[in-house]
């Protein structure tokens, strides 16, 4: 069982800042990538839109696959030899880029990241949790959250000047040494769960059931983010509008700053209720990025997205987390983040043939669409949290 609640373990804000640093290394050499990879592909390699699509997108199938598995090795053998052993892999994939495989060996790569990254983040969020108050749960998730959009508003801005200045190699570099310095880092950090003997003996489904429906809700959202982060910058890019990378910044710049503004908005409004205007919000967020032939529009479509965005991944998990026991959190974060891979992997290559049967703006629209049938999913899935209890008779 976890000992973070009753253990008085020492140094709880020592290990949640190293949880971050590591979860951060890895997502800023991850969104480094972000901007370069597009480019990547159309340029040297010659490739079309629906290749950017699935490589960029193809990430999230060892991710949908491999949450559930990292999950449940961080509930019996620890959350601290998952984190290093993901760290490692999200290393790899960088130094994979090297290799001139052309798309195969790109796709190769990004199924390699997709099971690192899942790895670090499935354990570290179970990690956090466990060293969390439980009236400050919601609160706690957002900010470790912080680490991935913190890695993700820097890393495209760094890549895109490191590509500038150097060339794809010295990114494909920086990919792979920045998640090696964090699997260094995570050996250090203290860690207070001790998995139960018990569990061995305990046969629970690989999917745990709870996180199924907030899960469904949050694939159905991500949708959105799958597109924004492979074509923002060719949409922008094919209108004449330049600073691509700076919006999809902007997006996740928002996402950090609403997660220090409001991140106590589940605890304190309710979880659904949170989730349901989050996904209203981003649906007219990615419209307005639809409709852009400006900087400024496309920035404010990007904010508006990065804010619900911001919080919708922290209201659905909150909801995970109230109806799970601590010995099964692992697998139960690793189901609901599998389903964050699903849309991911989902949406980048769905936007992709939208472009290539549409437009640009198209693939933006059908998003929108998806955000806005999240929304009613998460309405109408979890109803009853929406409303009070009715008073006894």
């Amino acid at each position: 069982m976890s000992e973070a609640a009753g253990s008085g373990h020492e140094r709880p804000g020592l290990a949640f800042a190293g949880i971050f640093a590591v979860t951060f290394l890895g997502l800023l050499a991850v969104g480094a990538v972000l901007p370069v990879l597009p480019r990547y592909v159309h340029g040297p390699l010659n490739a079309g839109n629906i290749a950017v699509g699935v490589v960029v997108g193809s990430y999230a199938i060892t991710g949908l696959l491999l949450r559930p598995v990292a999950g449940r090795f961080a509930d019996h053998r620890g959350r601290k030899p998952t984190v290093v052993v993901g760290s490692s892999l999200v290393a790899l994939a960088g130094f994979l880029y090297l290799i001139p495989a052309g798309v195969p060996g790109l796709i190769a790569a990004r199924l390699v990241l997709g099971a690192g990254e899942g790895a670090v983040f499935t354990a570290g969020s179970a990690w956090i949790v466990d060293l969390a108050p439980v009236d400050r749960r919601g609160r706690v998730i957002g900010l470790y959250g912080l680490a991935v959009w913190s890695g993700l508003s820097v890393g495209p801005l760094l890549g895109e000047l490191l590509q500038h200045a150097g060339g794809y190699t010295e990114v494909w570099i920086l990919a792979g040494a920045l998640p090696l310095l964090g699997a260094a880092v995570a050996t250090r950090v203290p860690d207070p769960f001790v998995p139960s003997p018990r569990i061995e003996e305990e046969h629970h489904p690989l999917i745990a059931r709870e996180a199924v429906r907030p899960g469904t809700a949050l694939a159905l959202g991500s949708i959105g983010y799958g597109t924004i982060a492979a074509f923002v910058v060719l949409l922008l890019e094919a209108r004449g509008v330049d600073h691509g990378a700076l919006v999809f910044g902007a997006f996740a710049t928002m996402v950090v700053l609403t997660r220090l503004a409001g991140g106590d908005l589940p605890d304190r409004i309710g979880p659904a209720r949170v989730a349901v205007a989050a996904a209203c919000v981003e649906a007219a967020g990615l419209a307005a990025i639809a409709a852009a032939h400006s900087l400024p529009v496309a920035l404010a479509g990007a904010l508006a997205m990065g804010a619900a965005f911001s919080l919708l991944y922290p209201s659905l998990s909150l909801i995970v987390v109230n109806e799970i026991s601590d010995r099964r959190r692992g697998a139960a974060l690793g189901t609901f983040t599998a389903f964050f891979d699903a849309g991911v992997g989902l949406g980048a290559p769905l936007a992709g043939l939208a472009a290539a049967l549409t437009s640009y703006e198209g693939a933006f629209l059908l998003a929108s669409a998806i955000a806005l049938t999240s929304a009613a999913t998460t309405a109408l899935a979890i109803a009853p949290r929406l409303r009070p209890l009715p008073s006894p008779r």
